[in-house]
C-alpha cells in the first residue's frame, strides 16, 4: 500500500524530486488530499490513511471521492443517517461547487477535527483535516474549572477561536485568488504588447489610464508611454482634431470608427472607439461615478498596405467600365487615322510640293496624329493594364526626363531636379513614371507660358523626390506659374477636364491618377504659398535588390515580310517601310506569310493581329517561332487595350499601335531588329510568355 499516492498527471518530474515531495508530505501531522476536477484521488500523505482508517483501494490514486464518503458514512463518521446514499450525493455535489470551506466537527469515535478546503486554479481541491482534540478537551476543562467565568465569555472564545481559524482559512484562498490574479494581467498585458496594434483605454477627461505601448511603432513621432498623458497632448493637434468629435460620441455610449491619414508619417490608419460599458448618459448617476469612471477604449491599426490595395483595386474597376464604353469605337478609328497618316505621308514626299499644300500636309499629319495620341491615352486609361515594376535608380531615370523634357522648353526657363540622398533601388514601373512626370512638367511650362501670353520666357520648375517615413516615395512637380484655380483643384484629376481650351486632351493628370492609384498611391493637388502649382505624386516605397540592364541591338535595316488583310493600309505601310529604307515583301493570310517567311533572306515579320482564313498574326508569329527561332517579329493592332486578343498579344510580342507614322514605324523596327537574336524581346516568342517591347512615348501634345 502506497501512503503517498500522487497522479502521473500532477507527478513532478524526476525521481529525486519526487522522493523528497514524498518525504516532505509524511513529514506533515494533518491529514492531506487533493482530489483532481473529475471528483478522483490525486494525492494523499499515509496520515489521512491513518486518520479515517481507509482501505488501501480508497488511497490509491484515481479513487472516487464518492467511494471515500461512501465508505465514511457507513462506518458513522457523519453520526447517524436515515438515508445513506442521500448523504453521500449531498456531500459529493457540495464537493463538485469546488467552494473554500472551514468546518469542525466530531467524529463517531469521539475525537474533534477541523476541515479547511480550497480549490485549485487546474480544478479540484486540497483538504488539511486537523486533530483538534486537545483543543476541545482544553476548552471543555477551562469551562468546567472556570466557574467564575461566565458561560458566556466561554462561547464568546470559544467563537473567536473558530472565527480566527476560519479567517486564516479564508486569507489563504484570497491570497491564492490574488496570485491567480496577477497571473492572469500579466498575461493580458503580454498579449497585447505583442500585437500590432495600439490598445489604450481612457477616461471620462480622456486621460490615458492604460496602454499596450504599441503607438510609437505604429504611428511613429509619438511618445511609447502615455499613460497619465491627455489625448490631444499624446497624439498632437491633427489626430486630436479629427477624432475628438468621434469620441465624444463614444464617451456618448455610440461606438466610432474613423480612418484618417498621418501626414507627418504618411501612414493610414484606422481608429475604432468603443464605449466603456460603465459610461452613462444620467447626469445623476455620472455624479456618482465620479468623473473619472467610464471612457473609451481604442483599437488603433495602420491600414496603409490594405488602402493601397483597396485604391488599385477601385482604379481596376472603374478601368473595367470605361473599357466597355469606348473599346468599340477605338478599332476603326485607328484604322482609319493609319490611312490618313499613310496617305499624308505618300503627299509630303511628292516633288515640287507648293508651300500652301505642304502646310495643309503638315497640318492634316498634326490633326491625325492628336486623334491618334487621344484614342491611345484613351486605350491606356480604359483598358486593363498591369504596371510592370522593375528594380529602379532615380538618378538616371530623372536625368534621362530632363533630357527629353529640354528640348520642350522656352530658353529662360529653368528646370531643376532635387534627389534625396541615398534612396537606392526602388520598384518602379520605369516608363509610365516617366510618362506620368513628363506630364506634369510639360503641364507646368504651359501654365507658366499661360502667364506671359507677351511671349516673354522666365519661371522655374522643380521636381523633387524624397521618401516619407520609409512609406512613401513622394514625387513633385512645382512651377511658378499662376496655380491651380478653384475648379482645376476640385476637378483637375477628372478625365477631359482641361483648362487649355481646343489644346488640351484633358487626359494627362488622368493618366497619371491612373499610374498612381493602380500602384496603390496617390496624386494631391495644391497651391503653392508663394504662387504657382503644386503636383504630388506618392508611390509605395518598395526597396528592390540589384539587376542587370538588358542589352540593345544592331543595325535595323532588314527584308520586312509584312501581313495585313486591308489593302489600304498595307499600301501605306508598304511605302512608309519603303521610305526608311526597307525591302518589303507582302503577304494578305497567314498561309501565304508563312511560305514566304522560309525565304532566309527575310529578317523582321510585321503583321496584323486581325487577318482573314481566321488565323490570327499572334498564332503566325508563334508557329514562325518554332520554324526560325532567331527571326524578329512584331504585331500591329487598331484593338483597345481592353480587348482580350490584345492582351494576350502584349504578354506575348513587341506591339504598334495604330494610328503610327514613319517616325513611330522606324521605331518600333530599330527596337525589333535590335531585339533579333534569343533573349531579346523582339525575339518571336518560343514560349506563352515573353517581354513586350519598350513604350513609345506619346505625343507630348
Amino acid at each position: 500500500m502506497q501512503a503517498l499516492s500522487p497522479s502521473p498527471s500532477l507527478s513532478p518530474s524526476g525521481d529525486t524530486f519526487e522522493k523528497l515531495t514524498r518525504a516532505g508530505l509524511t513529514l506533515i501531522q494533518q491529514a492531506l488530499s487533493i482530489f483532481d476536477s473529475d471528483l478522483r484521488l490525486a494525492v494523499c500523505n499515509p496520515r489521512y490513511q491513518e486518520m479515517f482508517g481507509l482501505p488501501d483501494a480508497l488511497v490509491r490514486p484515481g479513487a472516487a471521492f464518492e467511494d471515500t464518503i461512501r465508505f465514511l458514512v457507513q462506518r458513522g463518521e457523519y453520526g447517524p443517517q436515515p438515508d445513506e446514499e442521500a448523504a453521500v450525493r449531498l456531500r459529493v455535489e457540495t464537493a463538485r461547487a469546488f467552494r473554500p470551506h472551514y468546518m469542525e466537527r466530531q467524529r463517531a469515535n469521539g475525537r474533534w477535527v477541523s476541515v479547511e478546503g480550497a480549490p485549485l486554479a487546474q480544478g479540484g481541491w486540497v483538504t488539511v483535516y486537523t486533530d483538534i482534540t486537545e483543543i476541545k478537551l482544553q476548552e471543555q476543562l477551562l469551562r468546567a474549572r472556570s466557574e467564575e467565568l461566565s458561560d458566556q465569555l466561554l462561547a464568546h472564545a470559544e467563537r473567536l477561536g473558530m472565527a480566527n481559524r476560519e479567517l486564516a482559512a479564508t486569507n489563504a484562498a484570497l491570497a491564492e485568488t490574488q496570485r491567480e490574479l496577477t497571473e492572469m494581467e500579466a498575461r493580458t498585458r503580454l498579449v497585447t504588447e505583442m500585437m500590432p496594434a495600439h490598445i489604450a483605454h481612457l477616461d471620462r477627461n480622456l486621460v490615458y489610464t492604460y496602454s499596450n505601448r504599441r503607438l510609437s511603432s505604429l504611428v511613429p513621432g509619438l511618445p511609447a508611454n502615455v499613460v497619465g498623458m491627455a489625448f490631444a497632448e499624446a497624439v498632437g493637434p491633427q489626430l486630436a482634431a479629427s477624432l475628438l468629435p468621434h469620441m465624444q460620441r463614444a464617451l456618448a455610449g455610440e461606438p466610432s470608427v474613423r480612418e484618417l491619414n498621418h501626414e507627418d508619417s504618411g501612414r493610414r490608419i484606422r481608429v475604432v472607439m468603443t464605449p466603456d460599458p460603465r459610461n452613462t448618459t444620467d447626469d445623476a448617476a455620472r455624479a456618482g461615478n465620479g468623473d473619472g469612471d467610464g471612457g473609451v477604449y481604442l483599437l488603433t491599426t495602420d491600414i496603409t498596405a490594405e488602402t493601397q490595395a483597396r485604391a488599385a483595386l477601385l482604379q481596376t474597376r472603374k478601368r473595367e467600365l470605361a473599357a466597355q464604353l469606348t473599346s468599340g469605337l477605338a478599332h476603326d478609328f485607328a484604322n482609319l487615322l493609319t490611312i490618313i497618316l499613310g496617305q499624308q505621308d505618300k503627299l509630303a514626299r511628292l516633288p515640287d510640293l507648293p508651300p500652301e499644300a505642304a502646310d495643309l500636309v503638315r497640318g492634316t499629319v498634326a490633326a491625325a496624329r492628336r486623334g491618334g495620341t487621344l484614342l491611345r491615352r484613351i486605350g491606356e486609361i480604359s483598358g486593363a493594364r498591369a504596371l510592370k515594376p522593375t528594380p529602379t535608380e532615380l538618378e538616371p531615370l530623372l536625368d534621362d526626363l530632363r533630357m527629353m523634357a529640354s528640348p520642350s522648353l522656352p530658353d529662360g526657363l529653368r528646370f531643376e531636379i532635387a534627389l534625396e540622398p541615398g534612396l537606392g533601388r526602388v520598384m518602379l514601373d520605369q516608363g509610365a513614371l516617366q510618362d506620368a512626370l513628363l506630364n506634369l512638367v510639360l503641364n507646368a511650362r504651359d501654365a507658366i507660358a499661360g502667364a506671359h501670353p507677351d511671349g516673354t520666357t522666365g519661371g522655374a520648375i522643380l521636381l523633387t523626390a524624397h521618401r516619407v517615413q520609409d512609406t512613401w516615395l513622394e514625387l513633385t512637380v512645382e512651377d511658378d506659374g499662376p496655380g491651380f484655380t478653384p475648379e482645376a483643384l476640385r476637378r483637375g484629376l477628372d478625365p477631359f477636364f482641361t483648362t487649355k481650351g481646343g489644346e488640351g486632351s484633358g487626359l494627362g493628370l488622368a493618366m497619371v491618377y491612373d499610374h498612381a492609384t493602380l500602384g496603390g498611391g496617390s496624386v494631391r493637388l495644391a497651391n503653392r504659398v508663394g504662387g504657382g502649382a503644386r503636383v504630388a505624386l506618392r508611390l509605395p516605397l518598395r526597396p528592390a535588390d540589384p539587376a542587370d540592364d538588358p542589352a540593345g541591338g544592331p543595325d535595323p535595316s532588314q527584308l520586312v515580310l509584312l501581313v495585313e488583310d486591308s489593302p489600304e493600309i498595307r499600301t501605306h505601310v508598304r511605302e512608309m517601310l519603303v521610305a526608311l529604307g526597307h525591302r518589303v515583301i507582302e503577304a494578305e493570310t497567314a498561309a501565304d506569310a508563312r511560305a514566304l517567311a522560309q525565304l532566309p533572306e527575310i529578317g523582321i515579320v510585321l503583321s496584323d493581329i486581325q487577318l482573314k482564313g481566321g488565323e490570327t498574326g499572334l498564332a503566325l508569329l508563334a508557329s514562325l517561332a518554332r520554324e526560325r527561332p532567331r527571326l524578329a517579329g512584331g504585331l500591329m493592332t487598331s484593338l483597345p487595350a481592353s480587348d482580350p486578343l490584345h492582351g494576350a498579344a502584349a504578354r506575348t510580342c513587341p506591339l504598334l499601335a495604330k494610328p503610327f507614322d514613319a517616325r513611330d514605324l522606324a521605331a518600333f523596327l530599330q527596337g525589333l531588329a535590335g531585339a533579333a537574336k534569343p533573349g531579346f524581346p523582339g525575339s518571336l516568342p518560343t514560349t506563352a510568355e515573353s517581354p513586350s517591347s519598350p513604350s513609345l512615348l506619346p505625343d507630348s501634345s
